[in-house]
């Protein structure tokens, strides 16, 4: 599969899902759903012990709202990014979300995912 020779919106219908269920694992602290679509890269700095604090530490990561605004996708090297606007449930403002798709043994997994 060439992830880059996708359309935006080809890659966007991709990565909702993929990020719904980021949300939806990062608010009820579900490691296992949390790193489900996860590259083997992105597995070897996401350990159980390393999620729990930022989940303990980090208030927004366990309030994400359901609520998303896609901004579009960047395509850089093997990789595309796809940037969010995100919501809270119980912070105030707007935050960017970053998803970033890539292949690995011919499925798409991610290799990178970022709120600030």
């Amino acid at each position: 599969m060439n992830l880059l020779e996708k359309s935006d919106q080809e890659i966007i219908d991709i990565a909702n899902p993929i990020w719904e269920n980021l949300v939806k694992s990062s608010n009820i602290k579900d490691y296992g759903g949390f790193t489900k679509d996860f590259s083997s890269q992105m597995l070897f700095g996401a350990n159980e012990v390393e999620l729990g604090k930022q989940w303990a530490n980090n208030k927004l990561l366990t309030s994400l709202s359901e609520k998303k605004e896609v901004f579009g996708c960047l395509r850089r090297d093997n990789y595309v990014t796809v940037l969010y606007k995100q919501t809270s449930e119980t912070m105030s403002g707007e935050f960017l979300g970053r998803l970033v798709l890539g292949v690995e043994d011919d499925e798409v997994k991610v290799f990178g995912a970022t709120i600030y």
